[in-house]
């Protein structure tokens, strides 16, 4: 074996140049493919980072209006969704229906200290849209049960809201607001990327709407769903469920809003799938052209070397011999040259990571072990097919013929 590799290394030695130049489209080759999977992992981790699995199986229902007769109401008639749909939507369809929430908007409000004041929107909630909706704790804590149960005047403000009514770097917590008329206890101060709301409990902003059950929007969140056509049946049970009680046609889609999120979502990982094997075929034929370099160097080598090989064929040496040391002096090349390529990869990648910090569709776009290990697979593969036919060429030369070549 020892033998083996310093021929190889005397054989690469002999032909710096030739070797160098052939061995950099490999390297170029590899560094793309290694960039590409980078950008393509940290697109990937972007979208599962701002929606899991688990907070993806949802449906959210907005209102709508009918667009078609039924059982005498005309079309445009204006469905809304209630507070009461909540356990209708759960009593029909307990299989697939893990809880029901909703939101109740109080719109605009102004909110006031003896500092400033602001107006902003105050949104009736349950405790868990700090988890469905990816809010980030600054101070304090989110609404629990027992602030929907008593009907607590407490309130979660945003960053934004925080800072105007009682200044930067100050923890509201603990403190009290003004706001529709009532003196509010502030429990929490939460950061997101986008929403500014300020959160209530859900049964406060009931009785201040004056119980009329109307709500915003509701939630359904699902569980035993595992496939596309599962969270299709289940959209449609919740439209039939509510068709039942607002008197609309069940087929009418336009009725209620429904956005299933857990679809969405299957379909946006099938879009990841697609763009992981998109990456993995251009940069496999980026890499072809170097392969198809380091054979051309093999079959010259060949050539060069049929002297040598008619010697070692005449002094007994088996045409296997042969094969191995051409086969694995072209893989050498490859992978040398490969990992340089995935070094200087992950090196670009690793400085795309620094600078993307904060880009929200772009997360930790680097290459893991994984990703390693299957382009060292594909540079092994791909050494080993690029050596294969000048190697079987070189078992064929005939020792008498070979040792007249000069």
């Amino acid at each position: 074996m020892f033998d083996l590799f310093r021929e190889i290394f005397q054989a690469l030695s002999n032909n710096k140049t030739r070797t160098t130049l052939t061995g950099l489209a490999v390297a170029w080759g590899i560094f793309m493919l290694i960039v590409l999977l980078g950008m393509s992992r940290g697109v990937t981790n972007g979208f599962q980072s701002r929606m899991t699995a688990d907070n993806s199986r949802v449906i959210s229902v907005f209102g709508g209006f009918t667009s078609k007769p039924y059982k005498g109401y005309k079309e445009g008639r204006r469905i809304s969704p209630e507070d009461e749909d909540i356990k209708v939507i759960e009593r029909d369809n307990r299989s697939n229906v893990e809880r029901v929430t909703a939101t109740k908007s109080l719109d605009s409000a102004k909110l006031s200290t003896s500092k400033d004041y602001v107006s902003d929107e105050v949104q009736g909630d349950f405790p868990n849209r700090l988890k469905e909706g990816r809010i980030t704790m600054v101070n304090g804590r989110f609404l629990n049960q027992p602030d929907l149960d008593q009907e607590r005047k407490v309130i979660v403000l945003s960053t934004q809201s925080a800072e105007t009514l009682f200044g930067k770097n100050v923890n509201p917590v603990g403190r009290r607001v003004d706001a529709m008329g009532l003196s509010w206890l502030v429990i929490g101060v939460y950061r997101h990327d986008w929403d500014k709301s300020n959160y209530v409990p859900y049964t406060t902003a009931m009785r201040l709407s004056g119980n009329d059950g109307k709500v915003s929007d509701l939630t359904v969140k699902l569980y035993n769903v595992k496939s596309e056509a599962d969270g299709m049946a289940v959209e449609e049970d919740v439209r039939h469920s509510l068709s039942k009680v607002h008197e609309f046609s069940p087929d009418d889609d336009s009725a209620v809003h429904l956005w299933n999120r857990f679809v969405q979502y299957l379909t946006q990982m099938k879009a990841m799938g697609i763009l992981e094997m998109a990456v993995w075929v251009i940069g496999i034929f980026t890499l072809l052209s170097g392969i198809v370099g380091v054979s051309n160097i093999m079959f010259v080598s060949v050539r060069e070397r049929t002297h040598e090989i008619g010697i070692r064929r005449a002094i007994g040496a088996k045409p296997r011999s042969i094969l191995v040391q051409v086969v694995a002096e072209s893989v050498v090349i490859t992978t040398m040259f490969g990992y340089i390529g995935i070094v200087f990869g992950m090196m670009v990648t690793g400085l795309i990571d620094q600078l993307s910090k904060g880009v929200e569709f772009l997360e930790n776009p680097t290459v893991d072990l994984s990703i390693a290990v299957k382009v060292t697979v594909v540079l092994v593969i791909a050494g080993a097919l690029a050596g294969l036919f000048p190697a079987m060429k070189a078992t064929k030369v005939k020792p008498v013929e070979a040792l007249r070549d000069e």
